[in-house]
């Protein structure tokens, strides 16, 4: 057992979550230190930062000796015991998570598309230096699912997560039902109260939900995924038509996050804009707050629910993996990080996934254009439950409309191929916008 009473922290970023975990940590830092058994305390021994003089909301002063613009400084400082690595991206943040491993030094980070995209290698090397990996903040900021994976449901075959895994996209569908607004202008007022970045790009096109869903289905089923062979599609082609039908029908549209085993245990990902039926207590998740449904073989279905981003919220799950590499430190015995535990699985590819559809063409109104449509459906033996074409009352008489089809449940794949050749008729004007119907069940 070491003696270690006080454990140096090496913080790799100082913006929104890093100045969050400085003040958790000077708020309540007696109140870890008594709950963390043995009287371990956690101090902030170096900052990594781009620019030292920048201003930043902190609760009391830094010390400006604690700033450093060298990450290997900051690794290499004898007094950093644990490191934590907040900067985002892959590149700078797996050099310094690599350094640390083989330094010996457990990593905390919140860096779900580090994880997704180089997380075979780093956990890799975790497994090789013995040393944790703890990411409780990659996913749903301050819902404690990494740990609840790990360790609640460890009993259990997971079947499946359902859930809404990014706030902003959350946020905006909201705003678009709520209120009517454009895409643009609900991106715009999430822009403005800080809701989403000047380049929102990662939250709007389905990757940010997607590292995050990679990262659970890793956990799950203990294989490394490739993000290429996950399907993955944004919001950026919702209408408020779109929404306005689904209202009407009985459903919510929402970013959705699917995470299926299979009966021969391939595992289905994907992620999409998604009708789910209002009774479904997915559909009344809004804002930016995020919820996961995970549906264990022996556990049944528990839903997890909370702020899936902010300062607070996610530096509650920093601190929380912080305390836990300071007492596998203190003990010196086995720790929890992650490590694969199975050689290889199988992805379900996208084309073999059913679902009933939602289908939008933009078409030129003259007759015969739903016989057209209808008639190549048929052809690849896809139902049609219903056909609706709105009016748009501030231009009754427009030549282009959208049609919209509601079909049976059918693979992804056969869909496709009919999309792909009614595509080519010459009364559509542009790419099919297609959303799931699911079931949830």
């Amino acid at each position: 057992m070491s003696k270690r009473t006080s454990l140096g922290i090496g913080l790799a970023g100082f913006g929104t979550v890093g100045s969050g975990v400085w003040n958790t940590l000077a708020r309540n830092g007696p109140l870890i230190t008594s709950r963390t058994g043995g009287g371990i305390s956690l101090h902030v021994a170096r900052i990594l930062v781009r620019d030292p003089g920048k201003t930043r909301a902190t609760c009391g002063e830094v010390p400006a000796t604690l700033f450093t613009t060298d990450w290997r400084s900051l690794v290499d400082d004898p007094a950093v015991e644990i490191v934590v690595e907040l900067i985002g991206g892959t590149t700078d943040a797996f050099d310094i998570v690599a350094a640390a491993l083989r330094a010996k030094k457990p990593v905390v980070t919140g860096n779900k598309a580090l994880l997704a995209e180089r997380g075979v290698e780093l956990f890799a090397l975790s497994r090789e230096c013995g040393t944790p990996i703890h990411f409780e903040a990659a996913v749903a900021g301050g819902i404690p699912i990494i740990r609840t994976v790990q360790d609640s449901f460890i009993g259990n075959r997971i079947r499946s997560f359902s859930g809404i895994i990014n706030g902003t996209s959350n946020f905006i569908l909201g705003r678009m039902t709520e209120a009517a607004l454009s895409f643009e202008d609900a991106l715009a007022e999430a822009q403005q109260l800080g809701y989403a970045e000047a380049d929102p790009s990662l939250d709007v096109n389905g990757w940010d939900a997607a590292h995050k869903a990679i990262v659970l289905a890793t956990l799950a089923y203990g294989f490394p995924i490739d993000p290429n062979a996950i399907h993955v599609s944004g919001i950026q082609q919702v209408k408020p038509a779109d929404i306005s039908f689904a209202k009407n029908l009985g459903y919510a549209l929402k970013l959705l996050a699917v995470v299926r085993e299979h009966a021969d245990q391939a595992v289905e990902i994907r992620i999409q804009p998604s009708f789910i039926p209002k009774a479904h207590i997915l559909a009344s998740v809004n804002g930016v707050f995020n919820a996961v449904a995970v549906h264990g073989d022996t556990a049944g279905e528990s839903l997890f629910y909370g702020r899936g981003a902010g300062q607070d919220p996610t530096a509650s799950s920093v601190v929380a993996d912080l305390v836990e590499a300071a007492r596998a430190l203190r003990h010196q015995g086995d720790h929890r990080g992650f490590l694969p535990y199975a050689d290889s699985g199988r992805l379900v590819p996208v084309g073999d996934t059913s679902t009933a559809y939602y289908v939008r063409f933009d078409v030129t109104d003259r007759p015969g254009v739903i016989a057209e449509i209808a008639r190549i459906l048929a052809d690849h033996r896809i139902g049609i439950s219903g056909t609706h074409s709105p009016v748009n009352p501030s231009n009754p008489d427009a030549d282009f409309v959208d049609m919209i089809f509601l079909l049976h449940t059918c693979p992804f794949g056969k869909l496709q191929a009919a999309l792909d050749e009614i595509e080519k008729l010459d009364c559509i004007n542009s790419t099919p916008v297609v959303f799931r119907i699911e079931s949830l069940t």
